[in-house]
């Protein structure tokens, strides 16, 4: 799995009940044709960060079948799931 575009927006908490930042990350990600979660329409995932202080942190993640505008029944691994953190942290950095 390879990210190939991202966007971000950050989620604003007008009443300040959250705790730190939160922020809306929307993935394009590249994955092999042999991998079970592949469409040819695409697949995006949408990622609600958490960031206080310096820990950023997934708080939900859900995969999106492009073409049929789905939620798919999957979950990430641990590594893909720590590869987005990474990414995200990295991009709050900036």
């Amino acid at each position: 799995m390879e990210i190939t575009q991202f966007a971000v927006e950050e989620i604003k908490d007008p009443t300040n009940i959250i705790e730190g930042e939160r922020y809306e990350f929307l993935f394009d990600v590249a994955i092999d044709e042999e991998d079970e979660l592949y469409s040819a329409a695409g697949i995006e995932i949408r990622a609600i960060i958490g960031k206080i202080n310096d820990e950023v942190r997934m708080l939900n993640y859900f995969i999106i079948e492009k073409g049929a505008n789905e939620y798919l029944d999957f979950a990430l691994d641990e590594d893909e799931e720590q590869m987005f953190i990474d990414f995200c942290k990295e991009e709050l950095a900036k």
